[in-house]
């Protein structure tokens, strides 16, 4: 047999194994009941759980040590809590985040479709679009967003400004909102923030669009509009506008008004409702980080009803924390011998008895911390707005309810009202009461200002929510936060992330076009709403 009969008999052999495979493929792959497109009830559920982790997990290891909330002390260089930022920073964020929005928006479509037509699911979808692409806007700045998550036809989207960002977002809010009027039924078990109750995904918007309106309300070219917008979401029209107000949280599997993942306290890394903190970090490792002096020293002397009750046996913290004292932030590399205090693990004992058993309370698979927004952050908003003169209302009120309602969260109805003896006694043994006469915002009061009693229990307020705290410390310059000596960055708070290292290489000349229009790819570079 000639040489070219062997080329021709392999390739004839070649051909036939292709088609083979290709009809294998077609059957194995070909779902047996007939359902080959997803549905909003089935992406909704595992598509939440999936943000809350991106959230939760960089709250953890990046928020949480720019902010003083936790510290790890290795001496290696690219630590947090020094602002040392690399650029592998950007990656997990912007991955878990768009990745996932393709699926947020999938919703929104098949919900659209004549025949699988549903108005909340619609609204559903906007709402979590306008949460995350603010998330993403507020911690790089311009980014991809009218382009976006269209890979079947576009694979270098283009960053739009944030400004036009911050104006679109308002308007899928404004859409969800009417959407959600209607009340069309949604599947209970799709949704694991309200249960299948769509009147309270329309309070979750409107108290989102809150949130972003104050965010830019510093801004000179839009102030007027998103002044008036608050007062009419507050004060003129609030029926149009409902938003979070009831934190009864009552029984563990309730949520109030608040918009949170409840988790199941399981610690099944399986389990769809498993705690990100329990299914992605070991307990090794959650416990050992330690806590700031600047979060658990004023806690401490406070008295806090989250961190009262602390000695063993018991244990019975809220906020499952072992030790009394926390470390200054920002040392010196090696300056600092040990932690003190750290977050409860999964697998930590109290040690008594003749068989060791789980502490009371367990941070790592604690069922409150997927949290989206709750009714303290709107307390405060409100209570910012009012000692701005924007709406109607006693600053002071706003903010003691505001303070009432975070330590509502984590312990249901501890107060019971802003008159009961004990919080009243609370705020002024710590001198925590409103005091009316303090200027705004005077950088030469230092800490006494209003700005800074709303924003340090707003701090705490918005404790493991996402990247907030570090927002509105960008946004305000509140609370004021101590600096270390070993702070890099010429001790500046980090501005922004770098974007991705894999965006310059995918979508040069977009990267290209937004840093000329933003300014450098560099972690100092102001985003529009921070700007003058």
């Amino acid at each position: 047999m000639n040489k070219k009969n062997i080329i021709y008999i392999l390739l004839a052999a070649l051909s036939l194994s292709t088609f083979s495979c290709t009809k294998d493929f077609n059957e194995v792959n070909t779902d047996p009941l007939g359902n080959v497109k997803a549905t909003p009830e089935q992406l909704l559920a595992p598509t939440l759980v999936n943000l809350m982790a991106t959230n939760m997990l960089r709250n953890r290891n990046f928020n949480n040590e720019l902010m003083q909330v936790t510290v790890e002390l290795s001496p290696a260089e690219g630590k947090v809590f020094r602002y040392d930022i690399r650029r592998t920073q950007a990656d997990n964020t912007w991955n878990g985040w768009y990745v996932n929005l393709t699926n947020i928006k999938d919703i929104y479509t098949i919900a659209s479709k004549p025949e699988s037509i549903n108005e909340s699911y619609q609204g559903i979808s906007l709402i979590t679009q306008a949460w995350i692409y603010s998330l993403l806007t507020d911690t790089y700045g311009d980014v991809p967003y009218t382009q976006a998550n269209d890979g079947r036809n576009n694979l270098q989207p283009v960053f739009d400004k944030q400004k036009d960002i911050y104006l679109d977002l308002f308007k899928k809010l404004e859409e969800a909102n009417e959407l959600l009027k209607k009340g069309r039924a949604i599947v209970p078990q799709s949704d694991p923030v309200y249960k299948g109750d769509v009147a309270k995904w329309r309070k979750l918007g409107n108290s989102l669009y809150l949130r972003l309106l104050l965010r830019i309300a510093g801004k000179s070219e839009v102030a007027a509009n998103t002044v008036a917008k608050i007062k009419e979401i507050i004060d003129t029209n609030p029926a149009n506008y409902p938003i979070i107000t009831n934190n009864d949280q009552g029984a563990i599997n309730q949520n109030g008004d608040n918009g949170r993942i409840l988790w199941t306290g399981s610690n099944s890394a399986a389990a769809l409702y498993t705690s990100p903190f329990m299914s992605s970090i070991r307990p090794n490792d959650f416990r050992a980080i330690g806590l700031c002096d600047f979060f658990l020293g004023k806690l401490m002397t406070w008295g806090h009803p989250c961190v009262t009750n602390m000695g063993a046996p018991s244990y019975t913290s809220r906020w499952s924390i072992d030790g009394v004292e926390g470390i200054p932030s920002g040392s010196v590399p090696g300056a600092i011998p040990g932690i003190l205090a750290h977050f409860n693990a999964d697998d930590d004992v109290d040690g008594t008895g003749t068989a060791a058993r789980k502490k009371s309370y367990n941070l790592q698979r604690d069922a409150y911390t997927g949290i989206i927004m709750n009714v303290a952050e709107v307390s405060f908003i409100k209570a910012e707005a009012a000692a701005k003169g924007w709406i109607n209302g006693n600053a002071g009120d706003f903010y003691h309810q505001g303070i009432a309602d975070a330590i509502n969260y984590w312990r249901p109805n501890f107060i019971s009202s802003l008159t009961q003896a004990n919080f009243i006694s609370y705020l002024n043994d710590n001198n925590l009461a409103w005091k009316p006469a303090l200027p705004l915002d005077d950088s030469t009061y230092g800490n006494n200002s209003k700005m800074e009693m709303i924003h340090l229990q707003k701090y705490y307020a918005m404790f493991l929510v996402d990247f907030q705290q570090w927002f509105e410390y960008r946004r305000t310059g509140h609370p004021q936060l101590p600096k270390g000596p070993g702070l890099v960055n010429g001790a500046k708070m980090p501005a922004r992330l770098f974007y991705p290292t894999i965006t310059q290489s995918t979508n040069p000349t977009n990267y290209k076009n937004a840093i000329a229009t933003q300014g450098a790819d560099d972690i100092n570079t102001l985003v529009w709403w921070q700007k003058p």
